[in-house]
Formats: structure tokens, C-alpha cells, sequence
């Protein structure tokens, strides 16, 4: 019986000790490598681009010499005006990664012993960028198509006679969300929230190929697709799969999500279901990857992608509203 991969010895090429260790020099060089992976670790101006760039000697900075712009390992990224060490940030991103079910912010401020806002944003940057590289991607192939409501949670009364269908609009509090992914077979995860499951018909249209075969379930909703794709339904009251049509995989994404949401995260808002879907849809993407590689995936994707607008100042502007 052949071994799993994630228990071979090629799945952990990652040592947190070894993280733990880095000295800030090493931690730093680490951070220009993967940063100018392009130059060997030599500095290039986030502003204009040039390669020739002044070195202080008093402090980690640089200056180009083409547009006088002072600029440091993490000007212009996400991790932009920083207060940890840059050791704490690659220390943050071996835990995140290491988590194969996600890893909360609580437990990432205790690891890193620093405040829960400061891990909350941490994390959250990190889901950005990682996020950020399905941007306009498509679909193709063998497509399966389905969706799976979180949040708005509306817990029951304790006499039965009180009691409620919370199936009903009525009864819900607003918050719910829908979660619908198109995922290939064999192939990439891509997730997108919505109110409700008819309202992605169109996201669908856009983000699949056309000639793709798209598998989904019998909910009415899909009907729409079969004028653009060949369709396979499945009627779930009957049947899981058939010979002809399935959405295993797509249940199998909705499977981690669900034991991120319950076991790690005990709770996700609406407004942050996105960020948690693309995490796992990344996770589920890159399963049969180690995590040596996942590690300097992550890093270089967080060193690539812009400051964010949506975290850079998160808890201030919180504050002022």
C-alpha cells in the first residue's frame, strides 16, 4: 500500500525551528532573495525600476540613484510600514502554512507573542496576496460547479414549540452567504461569495471556457448554463455520483472550509468569507505541494503583491468609525 504523500518525507521540507533561528541578518538576506529573486537579491527600485541604488551603512535602506527615492526590503509590498522584525514576518508565514486547516489569529498572536490585531492583520495580508493570483483566471476542462452557505447562524429556540424553520428567508438574519466555486478536475479552485447561489449564473458565464463541460447539481438556477456549456447534473436526493455526472471535489473544497470555519475559526463574518474561501481553495490548490514550497510561495507572493488597501490602517480607521 502506497504512503500518502502529506506523510512522506518529501511533503516537510520546512523546519519552524530553523525559522525560529534565523538571525535578523539572515531573516533579512532571506527577504531580498525571494523579493529581487530576478536580480539575485540585489535591490531594484519599486518606484522606476532601476538597478542602480545606493546602500546605507547606518540602516537597512536604500536609495536609487535615477529617482532619489528611499525605499527598504518591504517598501511598496504588503508588509510595508511594519513594526515586527522581518524575522517575526517569515516566522508568520511557516505557521500559516503549516496549517492545514488554517491557523486562527489568536493562535498565531500567541505563537509570535504579539496583540491579536496585529496577527488578525497579519494573517488577513497574507490571504490577500495569495488570494491576488487567481485574479482573472479561468476555468476549463471538466468543471464542477456548486455552492454552500455560511454565516447567519440563527440558533434554535429551547422549546420545540417555539421553534422556528430557519430555512425560511423570514427567519434568517441576513447574514448568510453563499459560497460557489468552479473547480477543475484535477486542476485549480476558484471561489466567489455571493447573497445567494442564482446570483453567480453570470460570474459562471465569465470564468469558465467556453466548450467546458460543467458538472452541478439539479437546482434550477443552473438551468441558465446549459445554453453556453455541455452540462452533467446529479440529483443529490437520489444519488452522491453516477456514472455520467458528480461534484465530489467541489464538496470536498466545501469539506475543508467547513472544518476551518467549525474547528479553527470557530466563526467567520460575512464580510471576511471571501478571504477564508480563497485560503482554502490556495490550501486545496497546492495539497500535493511541501511545505518548503509553500512557504517560499507564500513569502514570494506577499513580497509581490502591493501595499493593501484594505489592511494597511485597518484598525485605525476602525477606531475613527
Amino acid at each position: 500500500m502506497s504512503q500518502h504523500f502529506l506523510l512522506t518525507a518529501k511533503a516537510t521540507s520546512l523546519s519552524l525551528a530553523k525559522v525560529a533561528r534565523l538571525s535578523d541578518e539572515e531573516a533579512y538576506q532571506t527577504f531580498k532573495l525571494v523579493r529581487w529573486a530576478a536580480t539575485d537579491g540585489e535591490p531594484v527600485c519599486p518606484r522606476c525600476g532601476c538597478v542602480a541604488v545606493y546602500t546605507y551603512a547606518t540602516r537597512k535602506l536604500f536609495k536609487c540613484k535615477a529617482c532619489n527615492h528611499q525605499f527598504s526590503v518591504t517598501s511598496g509590498t504588503i508588509f510595508a510600514s511594519r513594526k515586527l522584525s522581518i524575522r517575526d514576518y517569515l516566522l508568520a508565514i511557516a505557521i500559516f502554512v503549516n496549517g492545514a486547516k488554517g491557523h486562527s489569529a489568536l493562535q498565531l498572536s500567541r505563537d509570535l507573542d504579539c496583540q491579536y490585531k496585529t496577527a488578525f492583520v497579519m494573517a488577513h495580508k497574507i490571504r490577500e496576496a495569495l488570494a491576488s493570483e487567481a485574479n482573472g483566471a479561468i476555468v476549463s476542462g471538466e468543471v464542477e460547479v456548486d455552492g454552500a452557505y455560511f454565516g447567519g447562524h440563527v440558533r434554535p429556540s429551547n422549546r420545540r414549540v417555539d421553534r422556528k424553520d430557519r430555512r425560511l428567508a423570514e427567519n434568517q438574519t441576513g447574514k448568510r452567504r453563499v459560497v460557489v466555486i468552479m473547480r477543475e478536475r484535477g486542476g485549480r479552485t476558484l471561489p466567489f461569495v455571493f447573497k445567494s447561489e442564482d446570483a453567480s449564473v453570470v460570474t459562471i458565464a465569465r470564468t469558465v471556457a467556453p466548450g467546458s463541460t460543467v458538472y452541478a447539481d439539479e437546482a434550477v438556477h443552473w438551468d441558465a448554463l446549459h445554453a453556453r456549456f455541455l452540462t452533467k447534473r446529479i440529483n443529490h436526493s437520489e444519488a452522491y455520483s453516477t456514472e455520467e455526472a458528480n461534484t465530489n471535489q467541489a464538496e470536498s473544497f466545501f469539506s475543508r472550509l467547513r472544518r476551518a470555519e467549525i474547528g479553527i475559526h470557530h466563526h467567520v463574518a460575512g464580510p471576511y468569507l471571501s478571504a477564508y474561501a480563497s485560503e482554502m481553495a490556495w490550501r486545496e490548490n497546492n495539497r500535493r505541494v511541501s511545505n518548503g514550497e509553500q512557504y517560499l510561495m507564500t513569502t514570494s507572493a506577499t513580497l509581490n503583491h502591493p501595499v493593501s488597501r484594505q489592511w494597511k490602517g485597518y484598525w485605525q480607521r476602525s477606531e475613527r468609525q
